[in-house]
Order: C-alpha cells, then sequence, then structure tokens
C-alpha cells in the first residue's frame, strides 16, 4: 500500500508522522518521530531564530531523511508553520535547509488554519465549531461550518512565544501572569465575543492541550485512558490544573505525569490562554482533538476535494475492521439477523437508530481479536476496540461497542469500570444489544448463511421467532435454549424459537 510522510516542523516540535492507505479505503498511522527542536526560540525577543535552533532544526530532518531513505518511504513533505512565518531570518534558515536538499512548504496562517478544521471535520462528528490551534509560535483559531472552512487566522499567542515575553520567573510571578493575560485578552476579545454569543463547540488540538488533557485523565483514572481524541476537558479541571501548575518550578512540572519534559516551561503559558478563553466565553469544557495539522495535510492529499470522508462513523468500523480483520459472509449474515431481532424488538425496548448503529458497530467489530489469538479472542477484541481512534463515536459509544465485543458470546455483561461515562440506561441497553448479538451470532454457528429471514411475534410473557430456512436448522438452534436469561433480562418474557421452512 501507499505510505505518505508528514513532518510538521513547528514551532516547539518537528514531527514525522507516516501513513500507510488505500485512497479513500483506509489509512492507518504506522510510523512517527518527534524531535523537541525548538525553533521558535527567540522569537519572543528580537524576532529571530536562534543558530542553535537552526542546528536543531537541521539534525531533526537529517533523521526523518534517513528514516525515509531506509524504508524507502515514496512520499516526504515538510511543512513549515509559524516560526518559519514570522522569523525576520527566516530566509537564512530555508536557504540552508535547501542547500541541504530540503523543500519546505511554508504555510500561511490561514492555510494551517484551514488543514485544522479539515483535521476536525474527519475526525469529529459535527458540522460546526471552532477550531483552536494552539502551538509553540501561534494560536490559529478557526470557523468551522458544514464541515468546512469558514473564517480563521493566526494570533501571536503560542507557548514559546509568550514564555519569552511574560513568563521570565520560574515559576511565573502574579504580575507576568496578569500581563500574558491582558496580552490574550487584546488579543482575542473580538473573537471570544463572538464565542460568547454562541453555543458552537470548542475543539482544540496541538501538545499543550494534550498534555494538559493527558493529565487531568491519569489523576482522574479516566476508564479510556488510551483516548483523548474527543475527550472532553472540563473548564472545572483545567482551572484547578493550571493554579496547579503555576504554582511549580518547570522541574517539577516535568515529573508529572502526561507532560513531556520538553514541553514542562511552555505548557503554563498555553494553560493560561485556554483558561482565559473558557473563562470568557463561558464555556464549560472543550474538545480535544488528536488529529492536527498533520492529518488535515494527510486528508488534503490523500481524499479528493472536498477532502472529506462522507459517512464518518462507517468509514471508521470499516478502517479498524480492515486493520485486523476482514469482513465476509459470516459477519454480514450476524449483522442482518442481530439487525432484524433489533428492529422487530423495538416496541418492547424503545431503543432507535444511534443504539442499532452501535449494534452494527458491534457486530462487524466482534471478532477482531483473532488477529491477537482465538483463545481469549473476546478480550483481546475489546481491548483493540477501546484503544483504537472510532472516529464520529463519542467515548461512551465506543466503551459499549467494546462491551459487545467483550461479551459477544458468554458472560454476564457489566458496565465495569466505563460505568462513569454511560447514562443511566445503558446497562440495559447494553444487555439488549448483546441479546440481538448473540442470538444472530448463533443463529449463523454453521457460517453457511442458512437462516433467511425470521418472523417475530410478542404476546405480554413471550416472544416467538420464527427462523426460516430452505435448510434443516439443528446446528444453529441447538445452544439458542441457554440465552433464555439474557433474554429475560432485556425484553421481560420469555423465548421461543420455531423453525420454519421456506418451500424451494
Amino acid at each position: 500500500m501507499p505510505r505518505l510522510g508528514i513532518v510538521d516542523l513547528g514551532s516547539n516540535t518537528a514531527r514525522l508522522v507516516v501513513f500507510s492507505y488505500e485512497p479513500g479505503e483506509w489509512f492507518r498511522l504506522v510510523h512517527q518521530i518527534r524531535e523537541p527542536v525548538r525553533l521558535g526560540e527567540g522569537l519572543g525577543r528580537d524576532g529571530k531564530i536562534t543558530a542553535a535552533a537552526m542546528r536543531r532544526a537541521e539534525l531533526a530532518l537529517t533523521l526523518f531523511a534517513q528514516y525515509a531513505s531506509s524504508t524507502g518511504l515514496e512520499s516526504l513533505e515538510i511543512l513549515g508553520t509559524s516560526a518559519l512565518r514570522d522569523a525576520a531570518n527566516r530566509e537564512e534558515l530555508l536557504e540552508t535547509l535547501r542547500d541541504l536538499g530540503f523543500e519546505i512548504t511554508v504555510l500561511s496562517g490561514e492555510q494551517e488554519a484551514r488543514l485544522g478544521v479539515l483535521a476536525v471535520a474527519n475526525g469529529f462528528d459535527l458540522t460546526k465549531a471552532c477550531v483552536i490551534d494552539l502551538g509553540g509560535g501561534s494560536a490559529q483559531i478557526s470557523f468551522m461550518r458544514d464541515r468546512g472552512f469558514e473564517a480563521g487566522r493566526a494570533y501571536p499567542l503560542g507557548g514559546v512565544r509568550l514564555l519569552e515575553r511574560f513568563l521570565q520567573s520560574d515559576p511565573p510571578k502574579e504580575k507576568e501572569v496578569e500581563a500574558l493575560e491582558e496580552a490574550v485578552a487584546g488579543e482575542l476579545e473580538e473573537v471570544a465575543g463572538v464565542l460568547a454569543a454562541s453555543s458552537t463547540p470548542l475543539v482544540a488540538m496541538g501538545g499543550t492541550i494534550r498534555n494538559l488533557a493527558r493529565v487531568v485523565q491519569r489523576r482522574s483514572r479516566y476508564p479510556l485512558m488510551d483516548r483523548i481524541h474527543g475527550y472532553f476537558l472540563e473548564r472545572e479541571a483545567l482551572d484547578a490544573l493550571t493554579t496547579r501548575l503555576l504554582g511549580l518550578k518547570s522541574k517539577k512540572r516535568a515529573r508529572i505525569s502526561g507532560i513531556k519534559v520538553d514541553r514542562a516551561d511552555v505548557i503554563v503559558a498555553g494553560a493560561l490562554v485556554y483558561r482565559w478563553l473558557l473563562r470568557r466565553t463561558g464555556r464549560d469544557g472543550l474538545w480535544i482533538s488528536g488529529y492536527g495539522l498533520r492529518e488535515g495535510a494527510f486528508f488534503e492529499r490523500s481524499l479528493p476535494a472536498p477532502h472529506l470522508i462522507t459517512d464518518l462513523r462507517s468509514f471508521s468500523v470499516g478502517n479498524l475492521l480492515r486493520q485486523y480483520a476482514r469482513s465476509g459472509g459470516h459477519i454480514d449474515q450476524v449483522r442482518y439477523l442481530a439487525s432484524e431481532l433489533f428492529t422487530e424488538l423495538q416496541p418492547i425496548h424503545g431503543f432507535g437508530a444511534r443504539e442499532a448503529e452501535l449494534l452494527d458497530a458491534g457486530a462487524q467489530l466482534q471478532n477482531i481479536g483473532l488477529a491477537v489469538n482465538y483463545y481469549r479472542h473476546d478480550r483481546h477484541g475489546a481491548y483493540l476496540v477501546a484503544s483504537a481512534p472510532l472516529n464520529g463515536f463519542t467515548h461512551r459509544d465506543q466503551a459499549l461497542v467494546s462491551l459487545l465485543v467483550r461479551y459477544h458470546l458468554k458472560g454476564r455483561p457489566r458496565l465495569g469500570g466505563y460505568r462513569r461515562l454511560c447514562r443511566p440506561d445503558d446497562k440495559r441497553l447494553l444487555v439488549t444489544l448483546l441479546t440481538c448479538l448473540r442470538i444472530g451470532e448463533h443463529l449463523d454457528r454453521s457460517r453457511m448463511g442458512a437462516v433467511e429471514g425470521l418472523r417475530v411475534k410478542t404476546t405480554p410473557k413471550k416472544v416467538t421467532v420464527e427462523v426460516l430456512s430452505k435448510r434443516e436448522l439443528s446446528t444453529e438452534l441447538w445452544e439458542l435454549e441457554r440465552h433464555q436469561d439474557i433474554f429475560r433480562a432485556a425484553f421481560g418474557r420469555k423465548l421461543q424459537i420455531e423453525p420454519g421452512h421456506i418451500s424451494r
């Protein structure tokens, strides 16, 4: 499969990401290398990149080029952002890099903002959003409407730049924090006023906000610890963490689980920007994007215009399935039978289309654990689902799909550690979906697709399922009796299975 390498030469870090993909079908991040180059060093003081920062950039790009050469990488694209846009001596660095064989595409503030919006459009089930990408040199704030870029620009509020301009003490003094917040207000008051008057969701990306969110997740023992994308960081938690970080020296911040050592000094500046914005707009939090400029660039290059995944949730399930397994006749048959049962029993359970979508995702992914091992493949599969990017699904949705995979064959279903992500009625929902999934699985026990349809009749005490086939169904029906308990728990009725023959 083709592979595409993209380098984000940022003001704080340089990162190479490599995607393997089949255009329009699936993609996967297969490798990344991160180097803390601190290219924006000096911009907050005299507007110039230092000689030491230039040298670090050269070494990082040389490392990336060596990786590309040794692995036969078909394509490597290098994107420069704020530091290379704004530095007074940018041409000196660009000329040096060209002499070394590196061609850099320096993005404008709007181009960078557009790529951030594209990353959110293909990473969240949202049609509109305010996208905030705070890096080392600048902060891009953009508006997305109908999954497309509406407007956006870059502001000189990157973490490295703000650190050098305002936070000279370690830890920062109160007057330094006040001066930084005044500068933020001077830049963002207008856009904050627009946001305060709307309900547009805030989506934040970049290393600073991911580190902050990861600290909160770990301190609270968040159930989906491996999933930062799609996490909702509450303002109260961010306020508490920011206050804590302001009281620590950078060496102590570097020891906090979730904060990368090279971000320990700049993270406070970024946290103050986000704290000010949430307070000013009256929001109770913001969504964290694990995607950013690099993913936006990948989508722009791998998908035809307008570079959007049409059905995000369906694509995400299929994308995960293709990485570990292949769909086939059995999976399609289980999906059909489970869906038929769910639809026929809808007057009893009362759930709707979104819950049916969770059932379908669980039916497709139930056997991906076989990629690890047959034994305990239900547990292996549940882990893969819980830790994978299922874009378009909430963390609560993802937890429920993981539990469907975990219990699709046997076991007493429990919400367990996911309970805090779930709604009050989700235990009943889980049991309902599992009942449909397990019966669908057993009705194709022989893997022959023998069942061609179902007829369901309900009474206050019993549900009769007539299983239609042109063949003898002894293999499919002989174990169904053992699902009486879970069926009664889901629907409050006894299950009766009757064979029904279709004439040839």
